[in-house]
Protein backbone atom coordinates (compact mmCIF):
# COMPACT_ATOMS: atom_id res chain seq x y z
CA UNK A 1 0.00 0.00 0.00
CA UNK A 2 1.18 3.68 -1.16
CA UNK A 3 2.52 4.94 2.28
CA UNK A 4 -0.06 8.03 2.82
CA UNK A 5 2.11 9.77 6.15
CA UNK A 6 3.83 11.92 4.19
CA UNK A 7 0.54 13.46 2.53
CA UNK A 8 -1.96 13.41 5.44
CA UNK A 9 -1.94 17.07 5.46
CA UNK A 10 -2.28 17.17 1.97
CA UNK A 11 -6.40 17.62 1.03
CA UNK A 12 -7.49 17.09 -2.83
CA UNK A 13 -8.83 19.42 -4.90
CA UNK A 14 -13.14 18.97 -5.32
CA UNK A 15 -15.60 19.54 -7.18
CA UNK A 16 -19.04 19.53 -6.51
CA UNK A 17 -21.24 17.67 -9.76
CA UNK A 18 -24.16 20.30 -10.67
CA UNK A 19 -24.18 20.18 -14.03
CA UNK A 20 -27.33 18.29 -14.73
CA UNK A 21 -30.46 18.38 -16.09
CA UNK A 22 -32.55 17.94 -12.99
CA UNK A 23 -35.24 16.63 -15.15
CA UNK A 24 -37.13 14.48 -12.25
CA UNK A 25 -36.58 17.28 -9.60
CA UNK A 26 -38.15 19.93 -12.13
CA UNK A 27 -35.65 22.50 -10.83
CA UNK A 28 -32.17 22.86 -10.78
CA UNK A 29 -30.71 20.72 -7.79
CA UNK A 30 -28.36 23.48 -6.61
CA UNK A 31 -31.39 25.81 -5.92
CA UNK A 32 -33.61 23.19 -4.23
CA UNK A 33 -33.69 24.40 0.17
CA UNK A 34 -33.45 21.33 2.70
CA UNK A 35 -33.38 22.95 6.06
CA UNK A 36 -33.64 26.51 4.88
CA UNK A 37 -30.61 26.23 3.19
CA UNK A 38 -29.88 25.82 -0.68
CA UNK A 39 -28.61 22.31 -1.63
CA UNK A 40 -25.77 23.37 -2.71
CA UNK A 41 -24.73 25.76 0.26
CA UNK A 42 -25.09 22.60 2.30
CA UNK A 43 -23.15 20.25 0.03
CA UNK A 44 -20.40 22.67 -0.04
CA UNK A 45 -20.35 23.35 3.82
CA UNK A 46 -19.96 19.45 4.22
CA UNK A 47 -17.39 18.97 1.63
CA UNK A 48 -15.30 22.32 2.54
CA UNK A 49 -12.75 20.79 5.57
CA UNK A 50 -12.38 17.94 3.45
CA UNK A 51 -10.53 19.45 0.51
CA UNK A 52 -7.86 22.34 -0.75
CA UNK A 53 -10.26 24.05 -2.78
CA UNK A 54 -13.61 23.75 -4.18
CA UNK A 55 -15.34 24.65 -7.64
CA UNK A 56 -18.73 24.03 -8.47
CA UNK A 57 -19.65 22.28 -12.21
CA UNK A 58 -22.51 24.13 -13.63
CA UNK A 59 -23.93 24.68 -16.82
CA UNK A 60 -27.46 26.59 -15.89
CA UNK A 61 -27.39 29.73 -13.68
CA UNK A 62 -29.48 28.14 -10.83
CA UNK A 63 -30.80 31.65 -9.79
CA UNK A 64 -29.01 31.64 -5.90
CA UNK A 65 -26.40 33.40 -4.76
CA UNK A 66 -23.31 31.00 -5.00
CA UNK A 67 -20.70 30.27 -2.32
CA UNK A 68 -18.19 32.62 -2.40
CA UNK A 69 -14.86 31.27 -3.07
CA UNK A 70 -16.21 28.69 -4.96
CA UNK A 71 -15.67 29.58 -9.11
CA UNK A 72 -18.24 27.67 -11.37
CA UNK A 73 -16.81 25.69 -13.69
CA UNK A 74 -18.83 23.95 -16.91
CA UNK A 75 -19.00 21.37 -19.16
CA UNK A 76 -15.75 21.15 -21.52
CA UNK A 77 -17.63 19.14 -23.73
CA UNK A 78 -21.31 20.91 -24.69
CA UNK A 79 -24.73 19.44 -25.12
CA UNK A 80 -24.86 18.34 -21.26
CA UNK A 81 -23.16 14.65 -22.28
CA UNK A 82 -23.98 13.35 -18.99
CA UNK A 83 -21.64 13.54 -15.26
CA UNK A 84 -18.24 12.31 -17.04
CA UNK A 85 -18.27 15.46 -18.65
CA UNK A 86 -18.75 16.83 -14.76
CA UNK A 87 -15.83 14.82 -13.63
CA UNK A 88 -13.82 15.53 -16.96
CA UNK A 89 -14.38 19.40 -16.34
CA UNK A 90 -13.10 18.40 -12.47
CA UNK A 91 -10.22 16.77 -13.73
CA UNK A 92 -9.56 19.77 -15.89
CA UNK A 93 -9.77 22.43 -13.55
CA UNK A 94 -7.85 20.71 -10.97
CA UNK A 95 -5.01 20.28 -13.30
CA UNK A 96 -4.85 23.99 -14.00
CA UNK A 97 -5.36 25.63 -9.94
CA UNK A 98 -3.65 22.20 -8.28
CA UNK A 99 -0.58 21.08 -10.77
CA UNK A 100 0.96 18.71 -8.04
CA UNK A 101 -2.29 17.35 -7.12
CA UNK A 102 -2.51 13.87 -8.67
CA UNK A 103 -6.32 13.51 -7.72
CA UNK A 104 -9.50 15.13 -7.76
CA UNK A 105 -12.08 14.60 -5.45
CA UNK A 106 -15.97 14.60 -6.93
CA UNK A 107 -19.09 14.51 -5.15
CA UNK A 108 -22.95 15.33 -6.62
CA UNK A 109 -24.90 18.02 -6.19
CA UNK A 110 -28.02 15.36 -4.48
CA UNK A 111 -26.79 13.93 -1.58
CA UNK A 112 -26.46 15.87 1.27
CA UNK A 113 -25.65 13.66 3.90
CA UNK A 114 -22.56 12.24 2.67
CA UNK A 115 -19.92 11.22 5.03
CA UNK A 116 -17.53 14.05 6.61
CA UNK A 117 -14.81 11.53 6.22
CA UNK A 118 -15.22 10.73 2.25
CA UNK A 119 -11.70 12.79 1.20
CA UNK A 120 -9.72 11.13 3.52
CA UNK A 121 -10.81 7.80 3.12
CA UNK A 122 -10.69 7.35 -0.68
CA UNK A 123 -7.09 9.08 -0.65
CA UNK A 124 -6.08 6.14 2.41
CA UNK A 125 -7.45 3.47 0.14
CA UNK A 126 -5.09 4.08 -2.51
CA UNK A 127 -2.59 1.13 -3.15
CA UNK A 128 -0.37 1.69 -6.38
CA UNK A 129 -1.54 5.79 -6.65
CA UNK A 130 -3.20 5.75 -9.37
CA UNK A 131 -6.31 4.39 -9.02
CA UNK A 132 -9.75 5.45 -9.06
CA UNK A 133 -10.86 5.53 -5.50
CA UNK A 134 -14.99 5.03 -5.48
CA UNK A 135 -16.98 4.88 -2.59
CA UNK A 136 -19.96 1.80 -2.10
CA UNK A 137 -22.20 1.09 0.90
CA UNK A 138 -24.96 -1.98 0.96
CA UNK A 139 -22.94 -3.59 -1.83
CA UNK A 140 -23.81 -0.54 -4.28
CA UNK A 141 -21.41 1.59 -5.68
CA UNK A 142 -22.10 5.55 -5.86
CA UNK A 143 -19.22 6.33 -8.77
CA UNK A 144 -19.48 10.35 -8.86
CA UNK A 145 -18.38 9.74 -5.25
CA UNK A 146 -14.85 9.39 -6.26
CA UNK A 147 -11.13 10.54 -6.21
CA UNK A 148 -10.30 10.39 -9.79
CA UNK A 149 -6.78 10.86 -10.84
CA UNK A 150 -5.94 13.74 -12.97
CA UNK A 151 -3.70 11.56 -15.73
CA UNK A 152 -6.98 9.95 -17.08
CA UNK A 153 -8.76 13.75 -18.29
CA UNK A 154 -7.89 12.74 -21.87
CA UNK A 155 -8.45 9.32 -22.00
CA UNK A 156 -12.23 10.08 -20.69
CA UNK A 157 -12.52 13.30 -23.01
CA UNK A 158 -11.94 10.73 -25.34
CA UNK A 159 -14.45 8.33 -24.36
CA UNK A 160 -17.14 10.74 -23.42
CA UNK A 161 -16.76 11.81 -27.35
CA UNK A 162 -16.83 8.42 -29.03
CA UNK A 163 -19.04 6.20 -26.36
CA UNK A 164 -22.68 5.87 -26.97
CA UNK A 165 -23.73 5.25 -23.84
CA UNK A 166 -21.28 7.29 -20.99
CA UNK A 167 -22.08 5.20 -18.66
CA UNK A 168 -19.95 6.05 -15.14
CA UNK A 169 -19.42 2.34 -13.94
CA UNK A 170 -18.18 1.44 -17.59
CA UNK A 171 -15.55 4.24 -17.68
CA UNK A 172 -14.24 3.47 -14.21
CA UNK A 173 -14.07 -0.32 -15.00
CA UNK A 174 -11.96 0.62 -17.81
CA UNK A 175 -9.13 1.93 -15.24
CA UNK A 176 -7.66 0.31 -11.89
CA UNK A 177 -10.05 1.43 -9.11
CA UNK A 178 -10.37 0.56 -5.37
CA UNK A 179 -13.97 0.08 -4.08
CA UNK A 180 -14.12 2.03 -0.54
CA UNK A 181 -16.87 0.59 2.07
CA UNK A 182 -18.83 3.10 3.96
CA UNK A 183 -20.84 1.74 6.60
CA UNK A 184 -24.47 3.25 7.15
CA UNK A 185 -24.81 5.39 9.94
CA UNK A 186 -26.52 4.21 12.76
CA UNK A 187 -28.36 7.49 14.38
CA UNK A 188 -30.91 8.34 16.88
CA UNK A 189 -33.72 8.60 14.03
CA UNK A 190 -32.90 4.55 12.85
CA UNK A 191 -29.60 3.51 10.01
CA UNK A 192 -29.37 6.02 7.52
CA UNK A 193 -27.04 5.48 4.02
CA UNK A 194 -25.03 8.59 4.06
CA UNK A 195 -25.33 8.28 0.32
CA UNK A 196 -29.23 8.63 0.37
CA UNK A 197 -29.66 11.33 -3.06
CA UNK A 198 -32.42 13.54 -3.58
CA UNK A 199 -33.93 12.91 -6.89
CA UNK A 200 -37.21 14.11 -6.98
CA UNK A 201 -39.66 16.35 -4.95
CA UNK A 202 -40.64 13.36 -3.00
CA UNK A 203 -37.34 12.02 -1.80
CA UNK A 204 -36.60 16.06 -0.78
CA UNK A 205 -39.59 15.85 1.45
CA UNK A 206 -38.07 12.41 2.68
CA UNK A 207 -34.66 14.29 3.61
CA UNK A 208 -36.11 17.28 4.65
CA UNK A 209 -37.63 14.69 7.75
CA UNK A 210 -35.11 13.03 7.94
CA UNK A 211 -33.05 16.10 8.69
CA UNK A 212 -35.71 16.83 11.33
CA UNK A 213 -34.97 13.56 12.82
CA UNK A 214 -31.51 14.26 13.08
CA UNK A 215 -31.24 17.38 15.20
CA UNK A 216 -29.85 15.63 17.88
CA UNK A 217 -27.65 13.17 15.98
CA UNK A 218 -23.95 13.07 15.12
CA UNK A 219 -23.46 12.29 10.59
Amino acid sequence: MVDNAADSDRRPPAVVLAGGRSSRMGSPKAAVMLGGQTMLARVVARLSPQAASIAVNLNIDPGIALPSGAPVIADTIPGLPGPLAGVLAALRHARKVAPEASHVVTVPIDAPFFPTTLAARLQGALIVGDEIAVAWSLGEMHPLFALWPLAIADDLDSWIRTDEKRRVRAFIARHSSVAVDFPIVATKAGPLDPFFNVNTPQQLEEAEEWLNRLEDSVI
